[in-house]
């Protein structure tokens, strides 16, 4: 059974007095946190939705079976927590992992949580029952679940066709909420029915999500807020004035530039800026499926011809580490192909030498100065993208392609993508957590509604499925490189740069740590203001 530390660690903060005597600074209650966000969410249903523009406003109202510690920035099997289990033990030659419930946990109608709703919600997300989901973004989490059982209220085992280690860090993550049973999935879209340390006061689209403490949360003493409003503010500028007029207390995550943290400094030299990657990339999504790049050869092109430490030195002001693959690159995360392997990858090394090979390919396939390719290069409409986009569209004059920029509203995205709407697309794909489970399966697998490429390679999925069986690090370890170079080399989704960069708080926000991964550190039941 697990009983180890992280399970002491969650009880003692649920059962023991909120502050231990001798504390240097004693947390406070009350007040209202004021989060900026650039964006307004698709929806209110994270199991639905594939951006942190509803997990940001919506996590924080919902529950997950375990949860990485939200005052630990490094995410890992070590940092798991239980937050609806109490413990977790695997039986069965580690085919059968077993989770204790907690007993006298409410929804935020009244209702009581049970197993049924742990069933219900993964078997809704593996696609064993139909409840009416407009998208299912990671139902290939959890293909290699091949049955969910209950045993009593407050136990479920997940039944799985083979060892995954993983799993438990696919369930920790912010897209993994546990939804009610009882409540119908296009409810969820507009409201939210959850066991978390808040609940859904209002949501105006284009301006402001507004959550108020939840006095039932099953965790003793928290949350410490009242609650929480984020303020959606979309224009770059606009949202940096806020932040420095004292309109906000948060900066949107993982937002701060170089250029911006200077605005802001100069004007509030006392902010607080907290540093990390987020585990989203800048990458290419190429339409591989219709004319003209169905053609291998022009994939091929537009790999080499974006030069990537070129665009971490310009666009980033060299904050970041040049693709190389697709996996978190070192030392921010732990599976990223080491350099040598990196090297490899086409579009990393010598620009130059890369963009002389783009050309010499394209004069073969008959173009030149004369006579250009026209190609249209999508994104979505938030400056994160269409910085980099406008990058693309530069670089691509250099290997005899006329490009011109479409720009698409945000909500409407991964849909256009999701449907494969589109010719050669400039990307942010964000993960889950730093885990191959969830980037090779979602991002790669064929057929996954994520594989926007519709890149499909039988042969190597199956080393998917290899690696995550895999209970041995270092040979598990071994096996993502050599997965993630062939990707790379078969151009799937060519990763052009792993972003880092800074959150913004004013020196009065305590307790909020930011976490490498964009998705998973918005419960907000530990975060209280030193007013």
């Amino acid at each position: 059974m697990k009983t180890s530390r992280f399970a002491w660690v969650f009880l003692c903060t649920v059962l023991a007095l909120p502050f231990a005597a001798g504390q240097t600074q004693a947390q406070k209650y009350g007040g209202i946190l004021r989060q900026l966000s650039s964006s307004s969410p698709p929806s209110l249903s994270i199991n639905e939705e594939a951006t942190v523009y509803t997990v940001l406003p919506v996590m924080a109202m919902y529950s997950n079976l375990v949860l990485f510690d939200p005052l630990v920035a490094k995410e890992s099997m070590e940092s798991l927590i239980p937050e609806l289990a109490t413990s977790w033990f695997w039986s069965n030659g580690n085919r059968d992992l077993t989770f204790k419930l907690r007993s006298g946990v409410t929804w935020h109608d009244g209702k009581p949580f049970t197993s049924k709703d742990i069933k219900y919600t993964y078997d809704a997300l593996r696609g064993a029952v139909r409840v009416g989901m407009k998208l299912n973004p990671r139902k290939t989490w959890y293909q290699n679940v091949r049955d969910i059982t209950t045993n009593g209220d407050h136990e479920v085992t997940f039944k799985l066709k083979q060892p995954q280690p993983a799993l438990l860090v696919l369930l920790a993550s912010g897209y993994s909420p546990v939804y009610a049973a009882h409540v119908p999935i296009q409810e969820l879209r507009t409201t939210a029915i959850g066991t978390g340390p808040f609940k859904l006061k209002g949501y105006e689209r284009d301006k402001s999500v507004e959550v108020v403490k939840n006095h039932d949360y099953f965790v003793r003493n928290r949350p410490y807020l009242d609650g929480i409003k984020f303020i959606i503010i979309r224009a770059r500028a606009s949202m940096i004035a806020a932040l420095i007029a004292n309109q906000g207390d948060m900066s949107n995550p993982y937002y701060i530039t170089r250029p911006l943290r200077g605005q802001v400094v100069e004007k509030v030299p006392t902010m607080v800026f907290q540093l990390n990657s987020d585990n989203v990339s800048t990458d290419l999504i190429v339409n591989a499926k219709k004319p003209p790049f169905n053609n291998p050869q022009l994939r091929k092109v537009l790999a080499l011809a974006l030069d990537r430490q070129a665009l971490v030195d310009s666009l980033y002001q060299g904050r970041g580490a040049a693709g190389g693959g697709a996996m978190l690159a070192q030392p921010y995360g732990v599976w990223g192909l080491p350099e040598g392997m990196a090297r490899q990858v086409p579009g990393m090394g010598d620009g130059a030498a890369n963009k002389e090979e783009a050309r010499r390919i394209m004069r073969g396939l008959g173009y030149g100065p004369e006579k250009k390719l026209d190609v249209i290069v999508s994104t979505r409409n938030l400056v994160t993208y269409t910085d980099a986009a406008a990058w693309m569209v530069s670089q691509l004059k250099d290997v005899y392609m006329d490009a011109t920029l479409e720009i698409i509203e945000s909500g409407n995205w991964h849909p256009k993508v999701a449907r494969r709407d589109y010719q050669v697309g400039m990307n942010r794909t964000g993960k889950g957590a730093d885990d191959p489970d969830i980037n090779f399966f979602e991002n790669y697998t064929c057929g996954s509604q994520r594989n926007y490429s519709d890149y499909c390679n039988p042969e190597l999925e199956k080393k998917f499925a290899e690696q995550s069986a895999e209970t041995d690090h270092q040979k598990r370890l071994d096996l993502v490189h050599q997965i993630d170079l062939q990707l790379q080399i078969d151009g799937a989704r060519p990763t052009l740069v792993h972003t880092v960069n800074e959150t913004a708080l004013w020196p009065y926000v305590k307790n909020f740590v930011v976490h490498q991964v964009l998705y998973n550190n918005y419960r907000f039941q530990e975060v209280w203001l030193d007013k």
